[in-house]
């Protein structure tokens, strides 16, 4: 049975994106097809994790929203873009980088109803095993709908007092949604705080399992968003926690 799992954050920065691409490639790494869909239509990017040039989008989620195509013929196949051997498939839905079109979101908008039903049809048509969805920061009726049909949410944030305050909001829109499996990651901590202590006031202040804390990486930095990460340093410190991660949303059949 697929799972739709959603990637959220109360602010822009925090890593959600980068979170996201790397949950999918991790899955796919265990043999599973694996749909990412950038909802973050106003400030898209994951597309650039996955080295997809915007030249190469046929569709985009865009086209979708707009009736110029079917949600799945906006599927790209990022596999190959990974650079490592994967018995999975990663399948991205991006949306569009053109002025143009954010500029007619931002003037226009659009029903964010046609989103979960793409989701729907996208799951079936794409036979996938897991569906991410990359949302966009804050609370809108999109991410709220988004979340509302998730089997599992991860909750984003940076050890910070704006992240502090901000992710209290998305965790009780979480527990009212009555999401089946919710999780807090908390990234980019500064190598000079103590993890366990930081662990520990997440979960103390929120009630929420912390999935992992991730501390700053230089390699990660170093990147650039030119890849995914646990793709260019499978043996790296952070790549393990992020495959506690994956194991935490997705069940027991993701190895560690």
């Amino acid at each position: 049975m697929s799972k739709i799992i959603s990637i959220h954050s109360f602010r822009g920065g925090t890593g959600k994106s980068n979170t996201s691409a790397n949950l999918a490639t991790l899955l796919a790494m265990q043999g599973l097809r694996v749909g990412v869909v950038d909802t973050d239509i106003q400030s898209p990017g994951i597309h650039v994790l996955f080295n997809l040039e915007p030249t190469e989008m046929r569709h985009t989620l865009n086209d979708y929203l707009w009736g110029k195509c079917d949600i799945e013929e906006a599927v790209h196949d990022v596999t190959p873009k990974l650079g490592v051997p994967i018995s999975g498939k990663v399948l991205l839905v991006p949306s569009s980088i053109r002025t143009s079109e954010i500029s007619r979101v931002l003037r226009e908008g659009y029903d964010p109803g046609l989103l979960n039903d793409g989701f729907q049809r996208l799951v079936e048509k794409a036979r996938l095993d897991a569906l991410i969805i990359d949302t966009h920061p804050g609370v809108g009726e999109e991410t709220l709908l988004s979340i509302a049909i998730s089997d599992a949410l991860v909750v984003v944030m940076r050890p910070d007092q704006q992240d502090f305050q901000g992710t209290s909001v998305t965790v009780e829109i979480g527990r009212h949604l009555d999401v089946p499996r919710m999780v807090i990651v908390v990234n980019k901590m500064p190598n000079i705080f103590d993890e366990r202590d930081v662990k520990k006031r997440v979960e103390n202040s929120y009630g929420c399992e912390v999935a992992a804390v991730l501390p700053h990486s230089d390699e990660m930095m170093a990147l650039a968003s030119q890849g995914v990460f646990v793709a260019r340093y499978p043996n790296h410190s952070l790549t393990e926690r992020m495959r506690g991660v994956a194991k935490s949303v997705y069940g027991p059949t993701v190895r560690v």
